[in-house]
């Protein structure tokens, strides 16, 4: 295959993800948690072990897609299992810990595929994409006979999808976190996914600069466990207006500087950035015309939203580098994103505090 059709195969779940997310949210809040997400994850485990099987472009690229319908159930399901599972600061913690979650699997999987996996299945990448498809099917069952739901006790029986995503979508906090949602997205992708290739343009090596992009995730981790917990309902607003600041400080920090400055900045950026997605969710949650009943079609409309801003943040980074040869007008573009949120988040409203403990 060439690699224009491998970029076809490798985007081709995201397509698919955009054009589900909405749906399984409603699937979601009509089937509840238990089963949605088991049929998520089979299809995510179906996705990949008919890897071992295709043998060219036309019977590779549906079966990468299909991961894009079981995806959502899972990006989707977390925080309404969150919604309803969690109070007070308790959904805090559980946010983070679910925002960090594919951080650490990607770490774990690009460690462990070629030092332990392959050797194991021969270095088979068909029989390794077996393993891992195993491997979720294992935690499909184990999701089922341990995971409890929740019974849908506010749900409006029989309204319609179409009425209900009207509804939520006329309510002032929702279209500003949706908004908000797509930015923060093409902020984070557009800039952690060039940021190799920036550091590359400034003279580091392929591997030094290999290390260098690591250092955001790092510093995003313990970020994203403790900002969600430690602030209370109330001050979410201005606390996401301070890390909208600065995400725009470090942007351009970390483009114009080198050594010291350089990594500040990239820390700044690293627990700041990361923290924008959980503050965000955790309103969308909190908002009193959501909650648990309708937080899968909320979810399902936030993701939705949001990865357009996953897919064009580096879209928009590429081409302003095409452009003008540099990569500071990209970071400045994202940089004025950032702007744009600390405006929005003048707008929004307060949320009561009545789980605070």
């Amino acid at each position: 295959m060439s690699y224009s059709q491998m970029g076809i195969i490798l985007g081709s779940w995201q397509l698919t993800y955009i054009i589900v997310a909405i749906i399984a949210g409603a699937i979601l809040d009509r089937w509840g948690i238990k089963k949605s997400l088991f049929i998520g994850t089979v299809i995510i485990g179906l996705s990949a072990t008919l890897r071992y099987f295709p043998i060219g472009f036309s019977t590779f690229l549906p079966i990468v897609a299909i991961f894009g319908i079981g995806g959502p159930l899972i990006s989707v399901g977390a925080p309404k299992t969150i919604a309803g599972w969690f109070r007070g600061k308790g959904r805090g913690t559980a946010v983070g810990i679910y925002t960090t979650g594919p951080w650490i699997g990607g770490f774990i999987a690009l460690s462990a595929t070629n030092s332990l996996v392959m050797p194991v299945t021969g270095y088979s990448w068909r029989l390794t994409f077996v393993y891992y498809g195993l491997l979720v099917f294992s935690i499909a069952l184990l999701w089922w006979f341990l995971a409890r739901d929740i019974e849908p006790t506010e749900a409006k029986e029989g309204e319609s999808i179409g009425r209900t995503f009207s509804r939520l979508i006329k309510i002032r906090n929702v279209r500003l976190i949706l908004i908000m949602g797509l930015l923060s997205f093409a902020i984070m992708h557009g800039f952690t996914n060039w940021l190799p290739k920036i550091m590359e343009s400034v003279g580091m090596s392929p591997t030094i600069s290999g290390f260098v992009s690591s250092i955001p995730l790092i510093a995003g981790i313990p970020a994203v466990l403790v900002i969600p917990r430690l602030v209370p309902p109330r001050l979410r607003g201005r606390i996401l207006a301070i890390l909208a600041v600065v995400v725009t400080a470090a942007l351009i920090v970390s483009v114009n500087t080198s050594g010291a400055p350089l990594f500040v900045g990239l820390v700044l950026f690293g627990i700041s950035g990361s923290s924008l997605f959980p503050i965000l969710m955790l309103i969308l949650m909190d908002t009193p015309q959501i909650g648990e009943k309708h937080m899968g079609l909320a979810g399902g409309i936030f993701f939705c939203v949001a990865e357009i801003g996953g897919f064009s943040g580096p879209l928009v980074m590429g081409t302003l580098a095409d452009m003008t040869g540099s990569f500071f007008a990209g970071a400045f573009f994202l940089a004025s994103l950032s702007l744009t949120i600390f405006v929005m988040t003048l707008l929004l409203k307060a949320a009561p505090d009545p789980h605070s403990i």
